[in-house]
C-alpha cells in the first residue's frame, strides 16, 4: 500500500515564490511578461482552433484542403531546390575564384533581397503577358499571331515558385557565403595536398563544413515561402494564407481560419524543428586557427565569362529585369496616383516603420536585458517563444490578434477591441510579433560581444541593472541598435497582410496601394508605389553587403 507523504527529498531544491524571484528579478519578471504578450496571439490560434467546430471545416477539408496543401508543398519544393543550387553556386563561386569583377558581383547579389515578392509577381505579368514587351517582339521579329506559338503562364504554382525563388535565394547565398569565408583555409589546402581537385575540395570538404548554413538558408527561404500572401494571391495560388483570409473575411467563419491557422502554425513549427534539430546534428569543428587570405585562383577569360553568367543571371531576373520594367511601367503611361494621394501613403508607410521600428527595438532590448539576469531559465524559455513570430506568416498573426482580442472580450468583458481592432496599436502589435526576432538578433550579437567584466564593474560602483543598461551598454550597442532598427524598418515596409488585415478605415500604406491597384490590373499605377518600396529596401542590402565583406580578417572582396 503506497503511503503518501508531504517531505520533500533533501536533495530536491525547493521553488519557493521567493527563490523563484530572486532568481528571475525585476528585470527577468517584465522580459518574461513581454516575451508572452509576444506569444499570445500565436497560443490563442490553438486555443480558437480548438474550440467550436463548423460545418465549414468539413467541407473544407473534403474539398479545398487537399489543394492548400498540394500547392504549398509545390511552391516549398520549387523554393527549396532552386534557392539552395543558385545560392551554393554563386557563393562557391564569389568566394573561391579571382576574377574581375567579383567585388561587385558580391554585393549585386544581395540586390533582390530589396525586391518584394509580391512586386516581382506585378512586373512579370506585365513583361510576359500577350501584351508585353516580350511577347510583342517575338510577334514583331517572327511574324507570329495569336496560337501560332505556345507560351508558358506564369500565373501557376510554378510560376509563382520561380519568383519566389528569384527572391529568397540570397538567404541561402549569404549563409552559405558567410560559411565559406569562416572556413580555414588550411583544412582546404590539406584536401588538395591529397589529391582532391578543386571540385572535389568543394564537394567534400567546403560543402560539409556550410552544410549547417545550408539548412538554416534554406530554412529560412521556406519558412518565408509559407508566409508570403502577396505573390500567391495575386497568381491566384490557392496556399494557406490566401485560404485563412478568405475564410476569415470572405466566408465569414472565424473558427474554420483558426482551424487554417493551426494547421499551418504546425507546419511552420514542423519546419523549425527539423531546421535546428539537422543543424545540431551538423556539428563540424575546425582543428587549426590560423587564417589567411582564401585560395582564390585567378580565372581565365573563359572562366570570367562563365563566372558572370553564373552570378549575373539570378541578379538579372530577381533585380535588374523587374526593376526595368517598373521604370518602364512609370514613363509608359504615367499615373493616376496624385501627389496629395502618394504623400499620404509614404507619410502613412513612413510612420508605421519607425514606430514599429523603435517598438521592436525597445522591446527586444528588455527582453535581452532581462534574460541576461535571469537565472531561473523561464525569461530565456519566454524569449524562445516569442522568436516563433518570425517563422509565423502575417496572415496567421493578424487573424491571432483579432481571436485574442475576441477571447479577452469574451472571458472578461474588457473592451480591448478599441485598443488592437482596426488601430494603429493593433498593427504595431502584429509588428511586434512578426518582426521581434529581426531587431532580437543583432542586439543579442551586440550583447555577447561586450565583456562581463564591464557590467561587473559598473555594478561594483552601485549602479542597478537599468543604470548600467543606459549608461554602458547602450553606448556600446549603438552600432546593432541601428542596424536592427534599419532591418525592422525596411521589413514593415514591405509587410503586406498584417498590415491590411488590422489596419484602420481608409489607412493605406504604400504596400498596400500596390496590391490594390495590381489586384484590379492597373500595373502602371501599382508601379510608383512599388519601386519606392524597392528602394528603401535598398538600405539593408548596402549595409549588410558591407557586413560580410568585413567579415572575416584578412579577406578581400
Amino acid at each position: 500500500m503506497a503511503m503518501a507523504t508531504d517531505a520533500k527529498s533533501p536533495g530536491s531544491p525547493s521553488l519557493s515564490p521567493r527563490r523563484l524571484w530572486s532568481r528571475v528579478g525585476p528585470t527577468g519578471l517584465f522580459s518574461l511578461v513581454l516575451a508572452l504578450l509576444i506569444a499570445l496571439p500565436i497560443l490563442a490560434v490553438f486555443v480558437q482552433a480548438g474550440g467550436v467546430s463548423t460545418d465549414l471545416w468539413g467541407h473544407m477539408a473534403r474539398t479545398v484542403l487537399p489543394g492548400y496543401i498540394l500547392n504549398t508543398l509545390i511552391l516549398l519544393g520549387i523554393v527549396g531546390v532552386v534557392t539552395l543550387v543558385t545560392g551554393v553556386a554563386c557563393a562557391w563561386t564569389v568566394t573561391m575564384h579571382d576574377f574581375r569583377g567579383r567585388g561587385v558581383l558580391q554585393w549585386l547579389l544581395l540586390l533582390p533581397l530589396a525586391m518584394p515578392a509580391y512586386v516581382l509577381a506585378y512586373t512579370y505579368t506585365d513583361f510576359l503577358q500577350f501584351a508585353g514587351p516580350l511577347q510583342s517582339f517575338l510577334r514583331a521579329t517572327f511574324g507570329w499571331r495569336r496560337g501560332d506559338y505556345w507560351f508558358p503562364e506564369i500565373h501557376t504554382a510554378w510560376g509563382a515558385g520561380l519568383v519566389l525563388s528569384s527572391v529568397l535565394y540570397p538567404y541561402v547565398y549569404v549563409l552559405t557565403r558567410a560559411a565559406f569565408l569562416e572556413q580555414s583555409v588550411c583544412v582546404l589546402e590539406a584536401s588538395r595536398t591529397l589529391g582532391c581537385t578543386q571540385f572535389g575540395a568543394f564537394r567534400r570538404v567546403a560543402l560539409p563544413l556550410a552544410r549547417p548554413a545550408l539548412v538554416a538558408g534554406v530554412g529560412y527561404a521556406l519558412m518565408e515561402t509559407l508566409a508570403d500572401f502577396g505573390a500567391v494571391r495575386y497568381f491566384g495560388i490557392d496556399t494557406f494564407t490566401v485560404g485563412i483570409y478568405r475564410t476569415w473575411f470572405a466566408l465569414g467563419d472565424p473558427a474554420a481560419a483558426a482551424q487554417l491557422a493551426a494547421v499551418l502554425l504546425l507546419v511552420v513549427l514542423a519546419l523549425v524543428g527539423l531546421e535546428r534539430l539537422s543543424r545540431g546534428k551538423m556539428r563540424f569543428h575546425q582543428t587549426t586557427g590560423r587564417y589567411r587570405a582564401l585560395p582564390a585562383p585567378r580565372l581565365s577569360a573563359r572562366g570570367t565569362v562563365v563566372a558572370w553568367i553564373v552570378c549575373l543571371t539570378p541578379v538579372l531576373f530577381g533585380f535588374l529585369l523587374p526593376g526595368a520594367v517598373l521604370i518602364r511601367m512609370i514613363l509608359r503611361g504615367g499615373t493616376e496616383l496624385t501627389l496629395a494621394r502618394f504623400t499620404d501613403l509614404t507619410v502613412n508607410t513612413f510612420i508605421l516603420g519607425a514606430s514599429g521600428a523603435a517598438l521592436v527595438v525597445v522591446v527586444a532590448l528588455m527582453v535581452i536585458h532581462g534574460v541576461r539576469h535571469d537565472r531561473s531559465g523561464l525569461a530565456t524559455g519566454a524569449a524562445r517563444l516569442a522568436s516563433l513570430g518570425y517563422a509565423t506568416p502575417g496572415t496567421v498573426i493578424a487573424v491571432g490578434i483579432l481571436i485574442t482580442v475576441g477571447l479577452t472580450r469574451d472571458w472578461t468583458g474588457w473592451p480591448v477591441g478599441a485598443i488592437l481592432g482596426a488601430t494603429i496599436a493593433g498593427i504595431l502589435y502584429g509588428y511586434l510579433i512578426r518582426f521581434f526576432v529581426v531587431a532580437y538578433g543583432p542586439l543579442e550579437s551586440g550583447f555577447a560581444k561586450i565583456g562581463p567584466n564591464l557590467e561587473g564593474a559598473a555594478r561594483s560602483l552601485g549602479h542597478t541593472p537599468l543604470q548600467v543598461l543606459r549608461r554602458v551598454h547602450l553606448p556600446l550597442l549603438r552600432p546593432s541598435l541601428l542596424s536592427a532598427a534599419m532591418l525592422v524598418f525596411v521589413d514593415i515596409t514591405k509587410e503586406l497582410p498584417a498590415t491590411m488585415i488590422l489596419r484602420p478605415f481608409n489607412f493605406d500604406t504604400l504596400a498596400i496601394e500596390a496590391f490594390r491597384m495590381a489586384s484590379t490590373e492597373r500595373l502602371d499605377d501599382a508601379a510608383l508605389p512599388a519601386l519606392v518600396i524597392v528602394l528603401v529596401g535598398l538600405a539593408p542590402v548596402i549595409y549588410l553587403s558591407r557586413t560580410i565583406a568585413s567579415s572575416r580578417p584578412g579577406h578581400r572582396g
